[in-house]
């Protein structure tokens, strides 16, 4: 796309934002098929073959380069094309390059990882850098606190952490397209609301991406998005959140990007700290994630992901209050979010043990039932064998006679 002046696109922030959503939907869409079809013909199938996997048939993979297609198309043709957007683009083909080889031959995790920093890096040379974070010391004078020959290495390590982390959690149908179409979309408003309309037509082409790929990844999902989708949609998430929320220099600046990518930056958190716990690598791979935990308490896919949406909205709702309302209504409205969360937890704890325990009395009555015709049948055998045992005296005495 030609490049167009800044004021329009503060003027046409949502006419632009609507077109380049609509345009990468259709792409994502229309060629999830035909992706589909390629993962067959070069062996990118996911095969189940440990606890960790929650599906029982092969599915194929490779799809994140639909989703890949629809926003990088959409970008050439409306995009923000600066040097910052360039970078980034630049690093997304590598980060999909290495997914894709992944998907087809699975690679060693530092192979991966050294890809990851070498793309991560492209647009961090770039301009795509953390300056400057919020100075959380309260006794301080300085609002901030300049990053100087760290800001690169921070930077480095939040792409990479990002990135990764949106790949821990996608481990259920639809879960993490569905988590990244949330975090695009509050990026999307918060972007709109302290007028970086750049930030919010890119984070627009990102969500009809997810959106259009989403229909074909709902449980039972019909295709993975495989490293390549879940790597990318980090990736994008992780480097266009510095472009954009990091460099709005309020107090409430660093917490936004931490609120939006709030699941998956706990989910990863924890797994780390919980695997150093148990003495192994943090890079083993392991079925204690979040989701896990949910299916282990007893609730299907679709309830889980749909408890995982509800939390990351919640935080993504929580982030924009953050950012038009000041730090007091926003740390209410996350103590009220915390509450209702563990609430509606166990209100659909207990929901899935009732139902649970109708099922198992259900089953145990058709049991019952099972072995008293059973018992029925064999008295019938045993008196009918009786009976022929009978008769068969006479029938040897008349022979005798």
């Amino acid at each position: 796309m030609p490049e167009v002046a800044q004021s329009g696109y503060f003027e046409n922030v949502l006419v632009y934002s609507l077109i380049i959503f609509l345009i990468a939907g259709i792409i994502a869409f229309a060629s999830t098929p035909l992706i589909k079809t390629f993962a067959y013909k070069v062996g990118a199938i996911d095969v189940p073959k440990d606890s960790r996997r929650m599906h029982n048939v092969p599915i194929p993979r490779l799809g994140g380069l639909a989703i890949f297609l629809g926003f990088i198309f959409s970008m050439l043709l409306l995009g923000p094309l600066d040097g910052q957007m360039r970078g980034i683009l630049i690093g997304a083909v590598i980060i999909v390059v290495l997914g894709v080889i992944d998907d087809i031959v699975p690679l060693k995790a530092w192979i991966k990882l050294i890809v990851q920093i070498i793309a991560a890096l492209v647009p961090v040379l770039n301009g795509v850098v953390i300056e400057r974070i919020s100075n959380f010391n309260m006794f301080s004078n300085e609002a901030y606190i300049n990053l100087g020959v760290l800001a690169i290495p921070v930077t480095v390590m939040w792409i990479v952490g990002i990135t990764n982390s949106v790949n821990l959690i996608d481990g259920l149908d639809g879960l993490a397209v569905g988590v990244s179409s949330i975090a695009s979309i509050s990026m999307f408003v918060v972007a709109t609301l302290v007028s970086e309309p750049a930030t919010a037509v890119v984070m627009a082409a990102l969500a009809g991406s997810c959106i259009g790929f989403l229909p074909y990844n709902m449980n039972p999902a019909k295709i993975f998005m495989g490293d390549t989708g879940a790597t990318f949609l980090g990736f994008i998430l992780a480097t266009v959140s510095i472009q954009g929320l990091f460099k709005f220099y309020a107090i409430i600046s660093f917490a936004v990007p931490f609120l939006i990518m709030g699941l998956p930056i706990f989910d990863t958190l924890f797994t780390i700290v919980r695997r150093i716990a148990r003495k192994q690598s943090p890079m083993h791979a392991d079925r204690g994630h979040v989701h896990h935990r949910l299916i282990d308490m007893g609730f299907n896919q679709k309830q889980s992901v749909a408890i995982l949406y509800t939390i990351s909205a919640l935080l993504g709702v929580t982030a924009v209050v953050l950012t038009t309302s000041g730090e007091l209504k926003a740390m209410i409205l996350i103590a009220a979010i915390i509450v209702c969360v563990l609430a509606g937890v166990q209100i659909l704890k207990m929901a899935s043990e009732h139902q649970a325990k109708i099922e198992a009395e259900k089953e145990h009555t058709e049991n019952a039932g099972n072995k008293t015709d059973d018992a029925a049948e064999d008295n019938a055998a045993g008196e009918s064998g009786n009976a022929e045992n009978t008769a068969d005296p006479a029938g040897q005495n008349e022979k005798e006679s």
